[in-house]
């Protein structure tokens, strides 16, 4: 990580006067850079997640091209929920599709309790490595609210 890390979106969330307001992407990837849209034409948004060295490349990115003050985590809400057993797959056009929907307390039981260490140690490499050797601004994680993933997994999609 360089030395020249750049807090300015930190101190400004902390109220202090910066030398300009701070901008980051608010969505998690430069989807009109002509780099994120050769990947994605290879691989879909949870084969980019699950590559740790690819999926820092492309939250870096916008950091990299536009000099933005922080790096937004390339994932989706989703990504929890296949280590739990839901099936769900992102379709283009449309967003997170689940097969096997929550229908009954049965299916709520059936859930897997989630153990981030192991079930999603891809993304944890992923943030070790870009907060450990690559950014020199602040990273912003996302998550889906619990309402939220309840509602996709009961409705079955959007």
């Amino acid at each position: 990580m360089s030395n020249n890390f750049n807090d300015t979106i930190l101190r400004a969330y902390q109220g202090e006067k910066t030398n300009h307001t701070p901008a980051w992407f608010m969505r998690q990837a430069g989807r009109s850079q002509k780099e994120y849209l050769e990947i994605k034409e290879k691989y879909s948004l949870f084969e980019i997640t699950h590559q740790p060295e690819l999926c820092a490349y492309v939250t870096k990115l916008p950091v990299d091209q536009y000099e933005i003050d922080a790096a937004i985590l390339y994932k989706d809400i989703m990504t929890p929920l296949p280590a739990m057993g839901i099936d769900v797959e992102i379709v283009s056009g449309i967003g997170p599709v689940i097969d096997n929907p929550i229908k009954s307390l049965r299916d709520v039981e059936a859930l897997k309790e989630l153990e981030p260490e192991t079930d999603l140690d891809y993304m944890l490499e992923t943030i070790r490595i870009l907060t450990e050797e690559q950014l020199n601004v602040p990273l912003i994680g996302f998550s889906g609210a619990p309402f939220t993933l309840a509602s996709y997994m009961v409705e079955g999609g959007p």
